[in-house]
């Protein structure tokens, strides 16, 4: 499909959509903040702004529509990596208090020894 083919479907589908909700061209127009011109432009397969075509969408209340067009892209997968990082949790602690964060004194390696031996 060239580019023109695909304005031209784009203006006939537009210019349906209007006829289907019984509005004239110089009406929707107006309530798009457009002149009358533009919108035949539009209809007919000319390439117009895209914030006109935006207008007439939401003028027929299509606008929403406009997101299965262009979906939402999602997260990044560098941005994915950045959550799993901020996700990440520590080991839980023994006790409530961490080994390195008791104090150590000499000839506690055999009694730490046995506790990981127990463990």
């Amino acid at each position: 499909m060239t580019d023109s083919e695909a304005l031209i479907g784009l203006g006939r589908r537009l210019a349906a959509c209007r006829l289907r909700v019984n509005r004239t061209q110089s009406g929707l127009a107006g309530d798009a903040g457009l002149s009358t011109r533009t919108l035949a432009r539009l209809e007919g397969g000319e390439s117009v702004q895209m914030t006109s075509f935006i207008r007439v969408l939401r003028a027929l209340d299509l606008l929403q529509n406009l997101e299965s067009v262009v979906p939402d892209a999602g997260p990044s997968p560098l941005d994915q990596l950045r959550a799993q990082r901020r996700g990440r949790k520590r080991a839980s602690t023994r006790g409530g208090v961490r080994e390195s964060a008791q104090e150590w004194r000499w000839g506690d390696e055999a009694a730490s020894d046995h506790r990981r031996d127990d463990g």
